[in-house]
């Protein structure tokens, strides 16, 4: 193992030395602030890493025991956590991408860390002066605000990542959500993917046994995709389709795409009718608006469980604040989905191989899921790659049990997931790699819906719903290949015996639950996804 001051010193010369070479190679004048960001980025990158290993190995000496050192490392974390916020404050884009991601690894990071993300960088990130989003308005559209709508409010009402949000009214009176992205965006974000590959690099080359190239290749295929808001606008309108078609089987008007007003979007502009809603994770505003946790939990489940198992179409970045919660005016529970810049669409067959290793996974056949784990080239991994889709070690996952993917919120749980990840990272690294690209994306969309069904806290089988799904599929691909009576009855028995498992796990839940062994809203309770 390389000392950590030599680490510091090797970090510190590399990142200035290849930020300085990537800057140098850009082939054009509109290029040229690579020169600066790429160097400041990487700095920063390695002044936030050094500054808080140091702060770990300062605060935690051998000595210190019990209670203090626990207190000591709450402190710890709680100041690691004030440094990478104010690192994706300060470079932006995909840094504040990657804290929303942290924001829902509360089963896997410390809560100093996912709390500070959460509070912050969800919708309250720092926002376009107005004197920007006017210049790029007008801009794209010719027009200033002023112009192009009857009212523009200058303050936005939410800001994210890549954009913000501001409320308008056009002419015809129509109240709209108008999304800005931020001004420089694109420019830095050439900086923001540049910087990445250098990382993965720079750690490749100190730790060989580790190998991030596919975070570098996950963020050069998808950050240009949502910096396109006529990309996103497509993706939108795709979804819409895919859920209001004869093939959805979510009741019409339950779920909820805003209309897009295509005269009025660009690369850099999107423009939306106006949904009023409670994010999915507002407790308080779910409870004014007369909402159900748990059928909202429900809905949220089987709307993702169709793009994933029915249509191969998936939003891949579903938290809490791409979902609002409201009632019609029937007074009907409707899901609205917002933030259609990331999609992942998979294949047929990637598809069918997914729904074959999730009915695997509740069912807990071991031979199933090794495989289909070993179709999707987990190789011998297939232990490990089932306990990162479920957080529960093998022998829970192959427990016979109706009840045995049922994921309880607590510290002991989620103390295992932490330590269990800790003693895998190697292999966890050489997972990632091996696995097929589409899979990289759903394990962030599991992450994101655990996050939010832990944090609506309802006794809900979402891996129930999943069953369903993956059965539905799974009929769906058999009929397709050998079409005819026999696969019909297949499907009807595969159905009988899913509803019957489906029983079975719904009742032992439920005397769970009675003996307080499932906890309920206040302690929540998890189910994969």
């Amino acid at each position: 193992m390389v000392p950590i001051s030599v680490q510091r010193r090797i970090l510190t010369a590399s990142s200035l030395g290849l930020g300085v070479y990537a800057a140098a190679t850009v082939r054009s004048v509109d290029d040229a602030r690579l020169l600066w960001l790429i160097p400041t980025r990487l700095a920063r990158d390695v002044w936030t890493a050094a500054a808080t290993v140091a702060d770990y190995q300062l605060s935690l000496p051998p000595s210190l025991k019990g209670a203090e050192r626990e207190e000591a490392l709450h402190g710890c974390h709680s100041r690691g956590a004030q440094r990478l916020l104010s690192l994706a404050f300060s470079n932006g884009g995909v840094y504040v991408k990657i804290g929303q991601h942290i924001a829902q690894l509360d089963h896997l990071l410390p809560m100093e860390y996912v709390s500070t993300m959460r509070d912050h960088l969800l919708d309250k990130c720092p926002a376009s002066s107005y004197a920007d989003v006017q210049r790029m308005i007008f801009e794209d559209f010719g027009k200033t605000p002023e112009q192009l709508f009857a009212y523009f409010n200058p303050v936005p009402i939410a800001s994210a990542s890549l954009a913000q949000v501001h409320v308008a009214v056009d002419h015809s009176g129509r109240q709209l959500a108008v999304k800005v992205q931020h001004s420089g965006l694109r420019e830095s974000s050439h900086a923001d993917i540049q910087t990445v590959v250098i990382l993965v690099k720079m750690v490749k080359w100190l730790y060989p046994d580790f190998n991030y190239e596919w975070l570098a290749d996950e963020v050069k295929d998808n950050l240009p995709k949502e910096l396109n808001f006529i990309h996103e606008a497509g993706n939108a309108e795709r979804c819409r389709r895919n859920l209001t078609s004869p093939r959805s089987h979510i009741k019409q008007g339950r779920v909820h795409i805003p209309k897009i007003y295509h005269e009025l979007v660009s690369s850099r502009i999107l423009t939306m009718e106006f949904m009023d809603g409670s994010s999915v994770t507002d407790l308080q505003g779910l409870q004014q608006r007369g909402i159900n946790p748990q059928e909202l939990a429900k809905l949220v489940s089987e709307t993702f469980n169709e793009m994933i198992f029915t249509f191969g179409d998936v939003h891949c970045d579903p938290h809490a604040a791409n979902l609002l919660a409201r009632t019609d005016k029937n007074g009907q529970l409707q899901l609205v989905l917002l933030d259609h810049g990331l999609y992942r669409q998979i294949s047929d067959e990637f598809r069918h191989e997914y729904a074959g290793l999730w009915r695997a996974l509740v069912f807990g056949d071991a031979a199933g899921i090794q495989q289909h784990a070993q179709a999707m080239n987990a190789g011998e991994l297939y232990k490990l790659f089932s306990a990162i889709l479920t957080q529960k070690s093998w022998d829970e996952v192959t427990d016979q049990r109706a009840d045995h993917l049922a994921v309880q919120a607590t510290d002991e749980n989620r103390e295992f997931a932490q330590s269990y990840a800790a003693a895998h990272t190697r292999e966890i690294s050489d997972l990632l790699v091996r696995i097929p690209r589409p899979l990289l994306l759903l394990f962030k969309t599991n992450d994101c819906l655990r996050a939010v069904d832990k944090c609506l806290g309802a006794n809900v089988n979402t891996f129930v719903i999943t069953a369903r799904a993956c059965s539905r599929s799974l009929s769906e691909q058999r009929q397709i290949e050998r079409p005819g009576l026999r696969s019909r009855f297949r499907g009807v028995a595969d159905s009988f015996m899913m509803e019957f498992r489906i029983m079975l796990l719904q009742l032992a839940v439920s005397l769970a639950s009675k003996r307080q062994l499932v906890p309920g809203v206040n302690g929540g309770s998890q189910y994969a996804v």
